[in-house]
């Protein structure tokens, strides 16, 4: 019987990737996103955080990651680390439900059990203005619309009320034991969906130490209640947000310290014109994008 070649799987090559575990706050531009980033370990300088952005080339993709090692201490630093390697060695993947399953099964490999991690992927195409979201067990992002004009939690469920980036959406819904975190199940299978962001829209997406933060009383602030803060607060940069939000996250724990290693990240779609490109070369990027393995 013959071979039977398979086609190489597509990349998208990319510039050198910023980011770590350790204690960290910048803000990046992108075309057509400002992504401003804030990370702090607990009670050291670098933790069980981790948090990545590369941008292709071309500047049309720009790719954040965002996950959360289990546990404290030296320990959750170096799966940390270990798994920061292995998102550098896999990020070149188009299709980010791919990368996660391919992170996550050789995550399996390398950790010892129980020793899991959530984890977002999120992929902005800046051609069309979408945000194409991977979540694997990690706390859901929230985005706010100025269509809608107010924050609403992303996942598979959230309508879009901008164009669609394909003309059939399908399903995104699970058919299947999905999108666990990883190390829980090598052969996990993970979808993704997408928003379209207009201009001025902005994404949060946050650790676990955040919808954890606890109050004076003991009571715990939750997705409802930082979703709450987010709506107090005066959309606008991400380099003046981020640091609002922090402010009343302290507010809320009446200036205690964290307990844990805490990581946020704010982007925003700019009001820049897309990068150029013809349109037979954007169709075929974003069908590489959107493929399913």
């Amino acid at each position: 019987m013959a071979n039977i070649l398979k086609a190489p799987e597509p990349v998208l090559q990319c510039m050198d990737m910023i980011g770590g575990n350790h204690l960290d706050s910048y803000l990046i531009r992108t075309p057509g996103l400002d992504v401003w980033v804030d990370s702090r370990p607990h009670q050291t300088d670098a933790g069980g955080d981790v948090h990545l952005l590369s941008v292709c080339g071309s500047g049309r993709v720009t790719r954040m990651v965002m996950a959360d090692v289990a546990g404290h201490g030296e320990t959750s630093q170096e799966t940390a680390r270990m798994l920061r390697r292995l998102v550098r060695e896999h990020i070149n993947y188009l299709d980010q439900s791919r990368l996660v399953r391919d992170v996550n099964q050789a995550y399996s490999r390398h950790v010892h059990v129980g020793r899991f991690a959530t984890m977002l992927f999120m992929t902005y195409y800046a051609p069309t203005g979408h945000l194409i979201v991977c979540n694997a067990g990690h706390p859901r992002p929230f985005h706010y619309s100025g269509r809608l004009g107010r924050w609403r939690p992303l996942d598979h469920a959230t309508p879009d009320t901008g164009p669609s980036i394909r003309e059939e959406k399908g399903s995104y819904g699970f058919q299947r034991v999905a999108n666990l975190p990883l190390g829980i199940i090598p052969d996990t299978e993970y979808i993704q969906f997408e928003v379209h962001l207009d201009p001025g829209d902005l994404v949060v997406a946050a650790t676990d130490a955040f919808i954890e933060a606890r109050g004076p009383e003991g009571d715990e602030l939750g997705e409802l209640g930082l979703l709450a803060l987010l709506g107090e607060l005066q959309v606008g940069e991400p380099v003046a947000f981020g640091p609002a939000l922090l402010a009343a996250v302290d507010r809320f724990r009446a200036a205690a310290p964290p307990q844990d290693d805490q990581t946020l990240l704010v982007a925003r779609r700019t009001y820049d014109p897309p990068p150029k490109g013809g349109f037979a070369m954007i169709g075929r990027l974003l069908n590489r994008l959107l493929r399913r393995a």
